[in-house]
Formats: structure tokens, C-alpha cells, sequence
């Protein structure tokens, strides 16, 4: 798999806004966990109080930034892949042969936003600890927040992988028409 910027695949302004919006997200939540553990060792070390929500809050964000971008991560060729034969196979037993490899990843990616929507689903009334701390320090009041929306993370990344992979298989599929460049054949679609 290779890097692929989105002009590549007769990328629209679609794809354009949703790669910028995820970068946005990983420098953002990156940003957010760096700030909110400096934060947390100057309470600390210096002034010798522990912030008790701070650990927990940068898991919540790990976590969600981790499912969001596994899609870009896998569209730019980032994810593990065992990939010493398909250079030297014509594009269409290529294409057979992500086809083959696709159908049991995207069933299992199936089944995890399905169950996970229901496991998720379970926890709509237990709430997150570090928010309705923070909340109630700020308003008086807990926040309410579900730890459902910790939860959905999982499959929500999922689908975000699933419609990644599909689409690369639908471009696979598209390209196999086409007359194949010199480019193309050297860096096939991810």
C-alpha cells in the first residue's frame, strides 16, 4: 500500500475536506493530551496537587483518536501489510487477491459495528467519572455525559475502516478498466 494524496484518486472536494478534518483531529487531540499532561505534572510536582480526572480524560481522547483515524492510517498505507508479492502479479490476480482478503476483514469489521452498537448501547446510564468531576467543579452539577460515547468509538472506527477498504476495492475494481500508466503499475491503489 502507498501514500495516496486524494487528487490521485480523482479525489473530490469531499475527500479533500474529510483528510484535512482528520489531520485537524490528530494534531487537535494530540494537542489536547499534551496540554492536559503538562497541566497535570505542574499540579503534581509543583504545586503538590493531583489532578484526579486528567489520566482519565486523555484515555477517553486516546481512544477516540486512535478508532477516528485508523481509516486515514490504512488510505495512506500505514497499517501492517505483508505485501511482497503482489508488485510482481498482474493488476487483476492482484485485485483477486485483495478481494479475497477483503471479504473476512469487512465481515468481521460488520460485525463489530453491530455488536459494538449494542454493547455500546448497554451503557447509556452510567456515566464518565472524569467529566462529571470536571463539570461539577466548573457548574456545580454533573455533566450526565454517557460512557456510551466512549464505548462507540470502537465501532464507529470500524465503519470509518469498512468504507476505507471498500472504497479502495471499488478504485481496484475501477482501475482494472482503465488502460493501465506507468505510474499506476509501479503504485497500486491502496
Amino acid at each position: 500500500m502507498q501514500t495516496h494524496d486524494a487528487s490521485s484518486r480523482g479525489g473530490s472536494r469531499v475527500l479533500v475536506l474529510y483528510r484535512d478534518a482528520m489531520r485537524f483531529v490528530a494534531g487537535g487531540s494530540m494537542l489536547a493530551i499534551v496540554v492536559i499532561m503538562i497541566v497535570q505534572v505542574f499540579a503534581r510536582y509543583v504545586l503538590n496537587a493531583s489532578l484526579i480526572w486528567a489520566e482519565e480524560l486523555c484515555r477517553y481522547i486516546l481512544v477516540w483518536q486512535s478508532f477516528l483515524l485508523i481509516g486515514i492510517a490504512y488510505y495512506q498505507g500505514e497499517l501492517i501489510v505483508l505485501d511482497v508479492l503482489s508488485s510482481r502479479m498482474s493488476p487483476t490476480v492482484r485485485f483477486v487477491l485483495r478481494l479475497l482478503v477483503a471479504i473476512p476483514v469487512c465481515y468481521f469489521l460488520y460485525l463489530i459495528v453491530k455488536h459494538g452498537l449494542i454493547f455500546a448501547g448497554r451503557y447509556q446510564a452510567q456515566t464518565i467519572p472524569a467529566i462529571d468531576f470536571i463539570w461539577t467543579s466548573l457548574v456545580g452539577k454533573p455533566a450526565q455525559v454517557p460512557i456510551f460515547w466512549v464505548y462507540v468509538s470502537v465501532p464507529t472506527g470500524c465503519a470509518i475502516l469498512l468504507v476505507h477498504i471498500l472504497a479502495g476495492l471499488a478504485y481496484d475494481a475501477v482501475a482494472l478498466r482503465r488502460p493501465m500508466t506507468a505510474s499506476h503499475a509501479t503504485n497500486p491503489p491502496v
